[in-house]
């Protein structure tokens, strides 16, 4: 269960709250409330019953509170009374927060009266109670219990936060000149209070309003995924069998940002269509929850529409098997299940060296001895240090519930200090592994087998030495400096944040604290290791331009579009290449030998349009014959090669007509199994791949709208 928290505000009202100093655009009020709209706003947020909020005004025009009837607690009101904080309370706190006209009012008194508020409601039970006074320090202060006062926080375990506005801060390196004398007196009392406290903190209000841009992470309670025995070898039929009691943990956890819900403005002029939840509402006023409804139909002739409504109980779950459905019963619906029990076993071990780090998916658990078993934890110990020992991973198959899908993990040892545990990563099935082949990078292989150490398209030893440098360069791992001047990581895990999480935070809490005020800047923080350091770009300028210049880096001029715009590359001889060595050689013709540079040599000799159809109908025919020819899929690369360059070639001179008709073609062919029998596998890899009809969101001269291509896709 969450811990339970009680918080009191003490916010000065009083009259010089409204004035404005140190160069500042808004008053002394507005400028510390940021800091407490910022805290109530996360609580709003949080959402939680144990989470309560009290409101005490200091310096108001008004008298209420529990001791008014005793001297020195005049113009101290309570605004709100420990409760849970809502938006619509939010709402209501906004309209009372406003400078008085009065500058009496004792903050000390006021601390004493946030004090009974908390005992009174928390009484002698377990809470974490706090108070923030949030001042200027310009009233008067009655110094002569503060002594008292502090035992009396003390002895109810009492958190006290005192920020001043333009109080002066030696760690933080603010003071203010020029200081009031009976400020100055008030600062010296309130720090020495919260001395007095065992929890107390003093500090001017300045470094809690710039921490407020810093991303606060949200503590999370420990999640038990797993709690039973970890076993090697079954216990039941052998007495030799390891049974560890273990117990397991998250260790990471994807974190989400805030997701929206559907709302409806509430309005007389909300139509009839609209479903709204009367007597559901949201908690803001504006808005209310909708409501939504699915309907199913199916087609009928006879009913009005040619569809008819069915009723959900009605339909039976399918599973889709080629082109049909095939039904399972709700009766039968077990047979698709694995009958599992929940378990944790070790099925083998691997050495650390010969594990594949790329096989490591999902979140990360840690795994130790159960609590106050002794047994478990000396066993534990002694797997895990073993491992350790032996360099090795333990490979584990769990169950973390009776009839959950079984799971693969990796079993890590780690040894601390009095710590202990083993993390596991979970490890992917045969499904799960994904397997492409690339070209390697340090060699080229010919077609004919032979290696190439040297080539044009491998780099040469000097730029591989200038790209080693560089990366060097830009080692980010000691860039920063610590307090004693060491190099230190320049953006450790714990202040890497996610900017999407706490963007759409702030952006909530803003409009949540000011509804009609602009969303502000992206803060600073968040963008902070957007991009490399300005510093280290600038040190090593040097490095990169020497890389840029052994690389021959070269900028590529845009692609151009249209028969029109391109021209063959001239020889720089000024020679007809064509006339030299193309005597046998007809102009336009494509091969099955060599088809992908003879198509792109016949569209780039093309000066009619007859031309263009005629090499399409040659690379359409030679697509045929590969599918008609594969021996299973042998040839299907080869087809999907030239397929693919057929419909991007006719992309770059604007003619996607002729591939959209010579695709209507191939696909009535494929499925109707006109090319050497059922070929509807390789119509597959045409959608994989998604050489399907060119839409015009690809070509401008296109006439197939985006939705037309999406239903060329389907199988019929």
């Amino acid at each position: 269960m969450a811990d339970k928290e009680a918080t009191v505000f003490i916010l000065d009202l009083g009259a010089s709250m409204a004035e404005k100093h140190s160069g500042r655009a808004e008053s002394n009020l507005d400028w510390s409330m940021r800091y407490v709209w910022d805290k109530i706003t996360d609580i709003v947020a949080a959402n939680r019953k144990t989470l309560c909020v009290g409101v005490l005004g200091l310096r108001t025009d008004e008298t209420e509170n529990k001791l008014q009837g005793e001297d020195g607690y005049e113009h101290i009101s309570v605004i709100q009374d420990l409760s849970n904080m809502t938006m619509s309370g939010l709402r209501t706190l906004q309209a009372s927060v406003k400078p008085s006209q009065t500058s009496f009012g004792d903050a000390i008194s006021a601390i004493v009266v946030a004090v009974d508020m908390i005992d009174t409601f928390t009484k002698k039970l377990k809470w974490i109670r706090k108070i923030v006074l949030v001042t200027d320090g310009q009233g008067e202060l009655d110094a002569d219990d503060i002594g008292e006062i502090a035992k009396k926080m003390n002895d109810s375990n009492i958190h006290l936060t005192i920020l001043g506005v333009d109080f002066d801060d030696a760690e933080y390196g603010f003071k203010e000149e020029d200081k009031p004398p009976t400020k100055a007196t008030n600062e010296r009392t309130l720090a020495a209070l919260t001395e007095g406290c065992k929890e107390g903190i003093f500090a001017t209000i300045a470094e809690a309003i710039n921490e407020i841009d810093t991303p606060r992470v949200k503590s999370v309670k420990p999640y038990k995924t797993y709690d039973g025995a970890l076993t090697l070898g079954d216990p039941e039929k052998f007495s030799t069998a390891m049974c560890i009691n273990v117990e397991r943990y998250f260790k990471t956890h994807l974190a989400r940002p805030l997701t929206a819900s559907t709302v409806v403005l509430k309005s007389e002029q909300a139509t009839q269509s609209t479903h709204t939840l009367g007597d559901d509402t949201m908690d803001g006023v504006e808005f209310s929850a909708v409501k939504q409804a699915r309907s199913y139909k199916v087609n009928d002739p006879d009913a009005p529409g040619g569809k008819r409504d069915v009723e959900f109980e009605s339909l039976a779950k399918g599973y889709e098997y080629g082109r049909t459905a095939v039904h399972i019963s709700e009766s039968e619906h077990n047979i698709t299940k694995l009958e599992t029990e929940k378990s944790f076993s070790i099925v083998g071990f691997v050495v650390r060296d010969k594990y594949e780090h790329f096989l490591n998916m999902g979140e990360v658990c840690v795994t130790h001895a159960r609590k106050k078993d002794v047994k478990s934890e000396l066993a534990l110990s002694s797997l895990i240090w073993a491992l350790s020992e032996l360099e090795s991973y333990a490979i584990a198959r769990i169950v973390t519930k009776d009839g959950k899908d079984p799971l693969l993990v990796l079993l890590v040892p780690h040894i601390e200090p009095d710590f202990e545990c083993l993390y596991d990563i979970p490890l992917p099935f045969a499904e799960d592994v994904r397997s492409y082949q690339f070209p390697p990078l340090d060699k080229v292989i010919t077609v004919s087998g032979q290696i190439l150490n040297k080539h044009r398209l491998l780099p040469s030893d000097e730029l591989s030495k200038a790209m080693s440098d560089y990366v060097d360069s830009m080692d980010l791992s000691t860039y920063q400096l610590d307090d004693d001047g060491n190099p230190a990581e320049y953006a450790p895990i714990d202040e890497t944040f996610n900017p999407t999480i706490h963007r759409v935070n702030n952006a909530v809490k803003m409009r949540a604290a000011h509804p009609d005020r602009p969303i502000s800047e992206i803060p600073t923080g968040l963008l902070k290791y957007a991009s490399p350091p300005d510093d280290l770009v600038e040190k090593v300028q040097s490095r990169i331009d020497t890389l840029v210049e052994l690389a021959e880096v070269k900028k590529v001029p845009p692609k151009a579009k249209g028969r029109r715009n391109r021209e063959a590359v001239k020889p720089i001889s000024g020679l007809d290449v064509d006339a030299l060595l193309g005597a046998g050689h007809k102009n336009g013709n494509v091969s099955e030998e060599n088809p992908v540079p003879d198509f792109r040599r016949a569209l780039g000799t093309a000066r009619e349009i007859d031309q263009i159809e005629d090499a399409s109908k040659q690379m359409g025919v030679i697509v045929r014959s590969l599918i008609s020819n594969s021996f299973g899929d042998s040839k299907y690369a080869q087809a999907t090669e030239c397929l693919g360059v057929m419909r991007e070639e006719l992309i770059n001179i604007e003619e996607p007509g002729m591939y959209n008709d010579f695709a209507r073609d191939l696909k009535k062919s494929l499925l109707s199994g006109a090319l050497g029998g059922d070929r509807r596998d390789f119509w597959f890899k045409v959608r994989w791949s998604r050489l399907g009809l060119i839409d015009q969101n690809q070509s401008d001269v296109s006439e197939i709208t985006h939705d037309a291509a999406e239903e060329f896709y389907k199988s019929r």
